[in-house]
């Protein structure tokens, strides 16, 4: 039970880099690099912040709703997958 868990931890936490690059290279398009610079120090809180700011400009409504059920997926699982290690 808990290799599932993990594995759905990390197959979530693909998908949550995936948008992470594809966000960030709208970040590096649309705004200054320094923008991006920022979404890549971050860790890519300012991009996930910055991606909702513009999400209808730039139409990728859809990926950041992705983006946030994926991170709450992989959040969820992984402290899940956790609490079961530590009963």
């Amino acid at each position: 039970m808990n290799l599932t868990l993990n594995l759905i931890s990390y197959v979530a936490w693909f998908g949550t880099f995936a948008c992470f690059i594809l966000v960030l290279i709208k970040q590096f398009e649309s705004e200054s690099v320094t923008q991006g610079i920022i979404g890549i120090i971050t860790c890519g809180i300012w991009t996930f912040v910055w991606g909702w700011i513009n999400a209808r400009d730039l139409n990728i409504v859809f990926l950041m709703l992705i983006w946030t059920l994926l991170l709450a997926v992989r959040l969820g699982f992984h402290f899940l997958a956790r609490g079961m290690v530590l009963s």
